[in-house]
């Protein structure tokens, strides 16, 4: 689906800023921070963080805080667990299916924290 069709199906205003979000988003194969692309884009920081903020109000985007205390972002296409090492900090996308049920909750995002493969 296209940037462009996926702003405008939630009826948000299509700005440069948000398509650019959105395609760096796209290109990525694991959650990001606002650090690690600060340099690839063309927007300040605040116009950085009020524009996740309305991709998460509006189920686009997932984020979740890290162990370094930053968050990371990514696009919600499709639910997955994560795991974050506690020695590297590397984050991973689990794209095994974790199944775990609890009567009467509705889990949204897991997280997992130990030692990654390399660190082990």
């Amino acid at each position: 689906m296209q940037i462009k069709n996926i702003i405008e199906e939630k009826n948000l205003k299509v700005t440069t800023a948000r398509k650019e979000l959105l395609e760096i988003l796209s290109t990525q194969n694991k959650p990001i921070s606002f650090d690690d692309i600060k340099d690839k884009i063309n927007m300040d920081k605040a116009t950085f963080y009020r524009n996740v903020s309305i991709f998460e109000n509006e189920s686009i985007v997932n984020s979740f805080e890290s162990n370094d205390k930053k968050r990371y972002y990514e696009l919600q296409e499709f639910p997955h667990a994560h795991f974050i090492c506690n020695s590297c900090n590397k984050i991973e996308c689990l794209e095994k299916p974790i199944s775990v049920k609890l009567e009467g909750y509705t889990i949204t995002d897991m997280i997992f924290k130990g030692m990654c493969k390399e660190c082990n």
